[in-house]
């Protein structure tokens, strides 16, 4: 006998374990839809003239994002939307993915920019992990995506950045900080209140959904995207960190909303106690930084 939805007895096509309900197809698109569009209005009202800016790598996350904000703000005409990708250059993976940014741009009709660590940084992620640093690849992979996103943010006028980070991510990124001890790195986690002078603010549509569900509403809604994993994420610590909370999560359901829910909870007492810092801008490349040196360029030093 095959499982029927909690809430109409079709066929369900998933099990909610964190809340014990079945849903099927339409079911499970109009719950994840609401509580998409309900975090995008607690992250802050967007005002009219605008401009949205979507991270897109062609992954599962991004593509999804990019197709959500497409739905909620194409009804707006006085919101501008862009797509930016960051190319790495890793070789057989990026290439691919970029491919499924394109396609789907094309498809919702929205302009897509590439910007290419080849020519901010000045090398690729494939020439950085020649190096094989102490510090890590995906050290260097992240510090220096969120220097291109930024800045090829601001050349575009873009006032709010949208990232396809989901639930996972936030509750390994909160756990992480937690272990590390480095609250003020915690504090600094997006969504963003406060604007930074040079920074451009992020929203993060699908941070309170499961990684799984973003995959099933893609099948669902037939959204075409890459899917695959980097080469170099395989050695990174974050991976510890998503097999403990996998782990948290299937003995006990919902451990991951408890995370995000209580890290909500104690974020305005920690902003109080780490405000953001007073940014002056970098004396090598201009971008926003607490240092003489923002963190990319101490960085870059490190790969001539």
């Amino acid at each position: 006998m095959s499982t029927v939805c909690s809430k109409c007895k079709s066929p369900a096509v998933t099990y909610i374990r964190y809340n014990g309900t079945h849903l099927c197809n339409d079911h499970f698109i109009e719950y994840f839809e609401r509580r998409v569009k309900k975090d995008i209005k607690k992250q802050g009202k967007t005002e009219g003239n605008k401009k949205i800016a979507i991270a897109v790598s062609g992954g599962k996350d991004s593509i999804v994002a990019l197709h959500i904000i497409k739905d909620i703000f194409s009804k707006r005409p006085n919101i501008e939307l862009a797509v930016i990708t960051v190319d790495e250059g890793i070789k057989g993976y990026r290439d691919k993915s970029i491919d499924y940014a394109k396609e789907n741009c094309r498809l919702l009709g929205i302009k897509h920019f590439i910007i290419s660590f080849k020519e901010t940084i000045g090398k690729t992620m494939d020439e950085i992990a020649k190096k094989k640093n102490k510090i890590g690849d995906c050290s260097f992979c992240g510090v220096f995506r969120r220097v291109c996103l930024n800045q090829k943010s601001k050349k575009l006028g873009v006032d709010k950045l949208v990232t396809g980070h989901n639930l996972d991510d936030m509750a390994q990124s909160i756990l992480m900080n937690f272990t590390n001890g480095d609250l003020k790195k915690l504090a600094r986690l997006g969504p963003h209140k406060k604007v930074q002078p040079g920074l451009v603010p992020r929203i993060l549509p699908l941070r309170s959904i499961p990684e799984k569900e973003i995959a099933l509403y893609a099948i669902l809604k037939e959204i075409k995207f890459y899917d695959a994993e980097c080469p170099y994420s395989t050695n990174a610590l974050r991976g510890n960190f998503r097999d403990i909370i996998d782990t948290l999560e299937y003995q006990n359901p919902g451990t991951r909303h408890s995370i995000l829910n209580s890290y909500e909870s104690i974020k305005d007492d920690l902003l109080e106690k780490y405000p953001p810092a007073n940014l002056k801008n970098c004396q090598f490349c201009g971008e926003p930084s607490s240092q003489v040196l923002c963190k990319s360029c101490i960085l870059r030093k490190k790969i001539v």
